[in-house]
């Protein structure tokens, strides 16, 4: 999603959700029973909200803690401006606008369908990809699997603007789901569509969007034929059609029959299709996966759906607090754009970790994205920056994979924004920040910076209940014995290693 826009669209849901926040401080999107308990098979869920808010997330994703996504498609080409590129390349106000017009030339002879023949994804090796992001850590991986531009991934029968008919010629997400499974990882479908409902509009009404003849492709814009740019994403006017409404779901059905996702993500918006049809996709989801016996996670944004019926998913956002549900964010690789861009902006390595691991603490996932090149491969940066982070989870996976949140999620000075795109304005964290999670027989203490000779717990007493009972051994993960520690009268002082360089995220095992 754009970023400027989707702070606008998400304002108002931010606004009113955090009004809802619990006595711990916690906010209240989630609901439903507490992560990380057994799944309980209640199909056949029924398309009412009082059935579905019975759906409990299963134990492997709150396990998982960490994916990777990535969007691809048509956007790729241009790898301008950002993934929003299908619809700002219309808008006359917009730099994608000039960009255009100064390199492919006016709308009405090179329009948004034009690139198809230019994403050819030729060199495009879906196992090689797969293996990288497994290196990276990632338990869950998967695909955009149709944008908000309309371009389907996928061979649909619904829509034969699609990538085996168009681009590379190819079942990206088949190729994508068969590279997944041989690696026995989790496999992510993320859809976009409903964006479609008003995303093609220009204040040229000479554009190709305009031309009967290309409205297969473009969808047929509730203002088509005139001069009128401006449109109400949150609330559409007028709102989606009937036929719009009846292909949106059928695509989803696709999705679901034909590739059958561990997890099936929503963009925002969803709030445009009718409530009966979003009750009627979430039944089937889970109900198809039941009957598979198969456990599977959906995720919303904002007030999408009613509360504990799926896995809420703040965009680039962060909570302050942890939560007593679980939850994930989705954030970009690179600061600027979900997709491929000629000029990339990438976060580092250590951002990326310190963000995974205060979500972690909070009892949340991150789901990651990157953007690969319309050929089919991947830029340097982010194989480079993926590979960090795989090796600093190889050393401290054991206090991310398959831990909970402790009693506490954390101490230290940086305070962190909560709501929607807030993950780029909030500082950096530094040595002075903790973070905790836990396991059946060990505290982590997730030290988000080099503290030098000492670092000291506030948090931990010689009277705090431990998960494990009294302690007795503390360890810095990645290197070998114990350390030596002391209580004193304000917590717990532990002396590091005087071989440590430079910043990184240290990780403690207390263990008995």
């Amino acid at each position: 999603m754009n970023r400027r826009t989707a702070l606008q669209l998400f304002a108002a849901a931010s606004a009113g959700a955090l009004a809802g926040r619990a006595a711990s401080g916690s906010i209240l999107f989630g609901g439903g029973r507490s992560a990380g308990e057994p799944h309980q098979a209640t199909a056949p869920f029924r398309p009412t909200w009082q059935s579905l808010t019975t759906y409990t997330p299963p134990r492997w994703f709150a396990d998982a803690k960490f994916g990777i996504f990535f969007h691809w498609g048509l956007y790729s080409v241009p790898a301008f401006g950002n993934e929003w590129y299908s619809r700002n390349m219309y808008q006359t106000d917009r730099p994608e606008y000039k960009h255009h017009l100064a390199t492919y030339g006016p709308l009405h002879t090179f329009g948004y369908k034009n690139f198809a023949p230019m994403f050819r994804a030729e060199h495009w090796d879906p196992d090689a990809w797969v293996s990288l992001f497994e290196e990276a850590g990632a338990r869950y991986v998967g695909i955009v699997a149709e944008h908000a531009d309309g371009f389907s991934m996928w061979n649909s029968r619904v829509n034969r603007w699609n990538a085996v008919n168009f681009g590379p010629k190819r079942d990206a997400v088949r190729a994508m789901e068969g590279a997944v499974r041989r690696r026995n990882l989790k496999f992510l479908t993320s859809l976009h569509h409903h964006w479609l409902w008003g995303w093609y509009c220009s204040q040229d009404t000479t554009a190709d969007i305009y031309d009967p003849t290309n409205a297969w492709m473009y969808w047929p814009h509730p203002y088509a034929g005139k001069n009128k740019g401006a449109f109400n994403y949150a609330h559409p006017d007028p709102p989606p059609s009937r036929r719009f409404v009846d292909v949106w779901l059928n695509k989803v059905k696709e999705v679901v029959d034909g590739y059958q996702p561990d997890v099936l993500y929503f963009d925002s918006r969803l709030s445009i299709i009718p409530e009966p049809v979003r009750q009627e996709v979430l039944a089937y989801f889970y109900n198809q996966a039941e009957r598979a016996g198969r456990e599977v996670v959906l995720t919303y944004k904002g007030t999408d759906l009613a509360k504990g019926s799926a896995v809420f998913d703040t965009e680039a956002g962060q909570l302050k607090d942890k939560a007593d549900f679980l939850w994930q964010t989705d954030d970009e690789l690179d600061w600027d754009s979900w997709a491929y861009l000629q000029q990339p902006n990438f976060k580092s390595p250590l951002r990326v970790i310190r963000q995974l691991v205060d979500i972690v603490s909070k009892n949340g996932n991150l789901l990651l994205d990157v953007g690969p090149r319309p050929d089919g491969t991947l830029p340097e940066g982010v194989i480079t920056r993926l590979r960090a982070i795989g090796a600093w989870l190889r050393v401290n996976g054991e206090a991310i994979y398959g831990t909970r949140p402790w009693s506490t999620f954390g101490e230290g000075p940086t305070q962190v924004k909560e709501g929607y795109y807030v993950a780029d304005h909030n500082k950096d964290f530094t040595a002075k920040d903790i973070r905790f999670t836990k396991a059946e027989r060990a505290l982590y203490v997730h030290i988000l910076g080099n503290p030098g000779p000492q670092v000291h717990v506030a948090s931990i007493t010689r009277d705090t209940p431990l998960p494990f009972g009294r302690l007795r051994e503390i360890a810095l993960l990645g290197t070998p014995g114990n350390l030596r520690w002391q209580w004193t009268p304000t917590g717990l002082t532990v002396d590091m290693p005087g071989s440590l360089r430079g910043e990184d995220v240290l990780v403690l095992r207390l263990s008995a």
